[in-house]
């Protein structure tokens, strides 16, 4: 059920992502500060065993975690990690 979930997340960021016209990230001038992006991802690959392909992957070009943080509008990866251990339905992923 956990990883079901993680998974919708993981699609809905994706479909999303994909139809969205992103501009080119621009490197931040500040560090997430709670780094919620590396310790919800850890929590989450320990519960549900992974967290599934890298986008290097793949054929065609992905937007990459900080745009999908800022198509989202929240505050980097930190907040990207945040928005999905509150979306994932895993009680194991929290930040």
């Amino acid at each position: 059920m956990r990883t079901r979930s993680l998974a919708a997340a993981a699609a809905v960021i994706g479909v999303t992502a994909s139809l969205a016209l992103a501009t080119p990230a621009v490197a931040a001038d500040h560090a997430d500060g709670d780094n919620c992006w590396g310790v919800v991802s850890a929590q989450a690959a320990r519960s549900d065993g992974g967290l599934g392909t890298h986008s290097s992957s793949f054929d065609e070009p992905r937007l990459g975690l900080g745009n999908v943080a800022r198509l989202f509008g929240v505050d980097g990866l930190g907040g990207l990690g945040s928005l999905l251990a509150s979306l994932d339905g895993n009680d194991a992923t929290t930040c």
